[in-house]
């Protein structure tokens, strides 16, 4: 690609930078989308395709750059703001090698998002509106990945936060859709505060909103500030990627169209702070007290959302509780690296996760129209009736789960690998990361299994009928004893040919309604090409892009944790023999599932919160109420006395030399007898 433009071999000799290009295509075209389609569904998608493809290819530019050695890390794409030298706020745009690769891996999925769009909301008035945020949620998370700047970073952050209240609450005429949406920006706005105050502290510091500068003032100045505005950056991070305690609002915003799900599970706003944390890695590393609350945050909601999703009675929650798990398993990669070390395995899972996730997702939204929704019921044997999706729906849920040679277990055992070593070596907080780690894998594998027994379940019809093939004789069912020894036509005793038995009544067909459309070829392409890269991907870790060392595995651990999930698809398997549904989670007890699809009562702690803050809020409102009222009486008592001593003033100066007297009188006793 390259190559065919000449003189522009390396990236500093493009007139335009590449990384402009994939932040501000996305974001003029939806800028483009409200202004000129409105509710213009053609132009409002050949609009959203077009930017799609130019900021893929401007990605890919860099990507291929950085591939061939000619791509090198670019500061000043932007410009600065004359703050100096007070603050110095260059406002650049970082070009490395992992920005290019998260930069395609953002591009791609928001280009097969696009495209099933066009389909999944074909009779939608809306759909201009909805592909134009898309779009400009896609510039937003093109702004975290490729920025140095942390007001860069917190534009793009704040920006992601508004679109998905757009995007989940898409449906507003639905309640659910709103109440979703309200709930998860009210959730991820109490986060952000400390986010932006985090980074803010850590600017302040270092006179520099440079990131990179940020990161070598505090490296060779670690103080307590920096522990502080670190763990409120992790606050954040568990805000905006869902982690504990601020879990709950992923599974509601399902309420939102599945290419929205999509969007902001895969490779956008939930993995937007595994990339923040990647960048400042070196002050995670010097922060020992910021690292033992990351470990803690996500080692938790690894285990903890992996059982929720088992339990889940609607299969698009357990995508979304599966979500939170997974971005857990990535902020544990970045918990357990060595001192030195680079956010590699990380961000190898965050590229894995979001091919394989936007699969899934996408591929249940398609059979969630086909079959009528995602609850378990409805989506039981629904890729036995709708046989092309049953591969690729296979394929997600085999790379989710981990099997070789999956993307997902390239990427997992990776860092399942490194927290062992560690641990072995002493470290306390890798330990405690390895063992929600191990956790993670058996509850991965358990709800992966059952997703994909309920969805690929034989039905009683079925089972019948390949049971009647095989007891049953062709020859016998079908043809009469007397027919098998019988020749030629048949005649009665007088030698007259039998008419043969009358035909029955023919049997006249009702065409039943045909069903949705299936996704155009655009798509379906679309899904093959996450497909493939959800079984191959994985092999990125064999390019300059990633320091991996893949050479030296554990394969003692390898098997060990092959060989339990192994044992763990087993038992799932023998738990749904016989259960409605092929379900293995109808064994667990109604209150139990119940519970879990509340998300365990999180909801009530909120509430709780949240009506504390408001009685406080009142209360301080009252008393702001009552002190203005004070306030306002003493103001008007001065304002009578005023007026009293002004009419004193006109009298005669007897009568004013006798009313100050008795004031110095009443003084003067009110004095005495308080002494």
């Amino acid at each position: 690609m390259i190559d065919t433009l000449s003189g522009l071999t390396t990236l500093a000799d493009w007139p335009v930078q590449p990384a402009v290009l994939i932040v501000l295509v996305p974001a003029i075209v939806a800028a483009l989308s409200v202004v000129l389609t409105r509710k213009a569904r053609v132009p409002a998608f050949w609009l959203a395709l077009l930017g799609s493809l130019i900021g893929l290819l401007a990605a890919l530019v860099v990507l291929i750059a950085h591939l061939r050695g000619t791509g090198v890390a670019l500061p000043g794409t932007i410009g600065s703001l004359p703050l100096e030298p007070v603050l110095r706020v260059p406002l650049h745009l970082r070009v490395d090698r992992f920005s290019a690769l998260l930069s395609v891996t953002v591009a791609i999925v928001a280009l097969v998002v696009q495209l099933f769009t066009r389909w999944y909301l074909r009779e939608d008035p809306r759909y201009a509106g909805f592909a134009a945020t898309v779009s400009l949620f896609t510039a937003a998370m093109q702004v975290v990945v490729l920025s140095d700047d942390i007001l860069l970073t917190i534009l793009g952050w704040e920006l992601m936060g508004w679109c998905s209240y757009l995007l989940i609450g898409h449906d507003s005429e639905r309640e659910k859709a709103r109440r979703a949406a309200y709930k998860a920006f009210l959730v991820t706005r109490l986060a952000d505060a400390p986010f932006a105050i985090g980074l803010v502290l850590l600017a302040t510091g270092a006179h520099s909103t440079s990131i990179t500068a940020i990161v070598a003032f505090w490296t060779a100045q670690p103080s307590t500030f920096l522990s502080a505005g670190m763990i409120a950056v992790i606050v954040g991070v568990a805000g905006k990627s869902a982690q504990v305690p601020f879990q709950d609002w992923l599974p509601d915003a399902m309420e939102g169209p599945t290419p929205a799900s999509a969007l902001i599970h895969a490779a956008t706003m939930v993995a937007a702070g595994t990339v923040v944390l990647a960048r400042l890695l070196p002050l995670l590393e010097v922060s020992r007290s910021a690292r033992f609350a990351l470990v803690i945050s996500a080692g938790l909601s690894t285990v903890l959302a992996g059982f929720l999703a088992y339990c889940q009675t609607d299969l698009k929650r357990l995508l979304a509780w599966s979500t939170v798990s997974q971005v857990g398993l990535m902020l544990l990669g970045l918990s357990v690296m060595p001192m030195g070390g680079g956010p590699d395995l990380a961000l190898d899972h965050l590229v894995s996760h979001a091919m394989f996730k936007a699969l899934l997702f996408l591929m249940f939204g398609w059979l969630s129209v086909l079959v009528g929704g995602t609850v378990v019921a409805r989506m039981s044997g629904s890729t036995r009736l709708h046989p092309a999706t049953r591969t690729l729906v296979a394929i997600g849920l085999l790379s989710l789960a981990g099997v070789p040679p999956m993307a997902g277990f390239i990427s997992k055992d990776l860092i399942i690998d490194e927290a062992a070593t560690r641990a072995v070596n002493g470290d306390g907080v890798a330990g405690i990361a390895f063992a929600a780690l191990v956790l993670s894998v058996v509850l991965t594998t358990a709800y992966c299994m059952r997703a994909w027994l309920v969805i690929d379940h034989r039905s009683i019809v079925e089972r019948h009928a390949a049971l009647d093939v095989v007891d049953d004789s062709l020859d016998v069912q079908q043809v009469g004893i007397v027919e098998m020894f019988t020749t030629g036509v048949q005649v009665d005793r007088k030698g007259n040919e039998i008419d043969p038995e009358p035909s029955p009544a023919p049997v006249v067909e009702v065409e039943e309604p045909a069903g949705p459309p299936a996704p155009d070829s655009a798509a379906r392409f679309g899904l093959q090409v996450l497909a493939l890269l959800a079984v191959i991907g994985g092999l990125v870790v064999l390019t300059p892009l990633l320091d991996v060392d893949v050479q030296h595995p554990t394969w003692a651990l390898v098997a060990a944790t092959l060989l339990l999930m192994t044992a763990v698809a087993i038992v799932v398997r023998v738990q749904s023999l016989g259960m409605p549904y092929g379900d293995a989670a109808g064994r667990l007890s109604k209150r139990l599932r119940l519970s879990a699809d509340r998300g365990f009562g999180v909801d009530s702690v909120y509430v709780a919160i949240g009506g504390s803050v408001l009685a406080l809020a009142r209360l301080v409102a009252d008393s702001e109420h009552a002190l203005d009222r004070g306030v306002r009486s003493s103001a008007s008592g001065l304002q009578r006395l005023a007026s009293g001593g002004a009419r004193l003033q006109n009298d005669t100066p007897t009568a004013g030399l006798i009313a100050i007297a008795l004031g110095v009188l009443l003084v003067g006793l009110v004095g005495i007898s308080l002494w």
